[in-house]
């Protein structure tokens, strides 16, 4: 059974940072590629980054190169995502999807206001 479990949601004032982290279980997560995506109210989800399975890329929306980064423990399961200089934009819940799959996790808020 395919388990995705993402924490690290907050509300956050803008420039502040988050970590968000998702625990996966129930797949060879050490061969697959990951990704987060959001989605903000009234909005599709979007991707919003993606890490391959040896970790030798990386990929990110336009909106948020240079202020996320996406990670990778293969040895514990986990896939964390970095968010820096937050800004009001980013706000939305945050999924964690191994790539070309039916999995989603229940996903992690995250609100940036002041």
């Amino acid at each position: 059974q395919v388990q995705l479990v993402e924490s690290g949601g907050d509300l956050v004032q803008p420039g502040g940072s988050l970590r968000l982290s998702c625990a996966a279980s129930g797949f060879t997560f050490s061969s697959s590629a990951m990704t987060w995506f959001r989605q903000a109210p009234g909005k599709e989800r979007e991707l919003v980054a993606r890490i391959s399975a040896s970790w030798t890329v990386t990929i990110y929306a336009d909106s948020v190169k240079g202020r996320f980064t996406i990670s990778r423990d293969n040895r514990k399961n986990t896939v964390d995502l970095q968010m820096d200089s937050l800004k009001p934009d980013v706000t939305a819940v945050y999924y964690c999807h191994p790539l070309a799959t039916k999995y989603w996790g229940q996903g992690t808020q995250v609100t940036v206001s002041s």
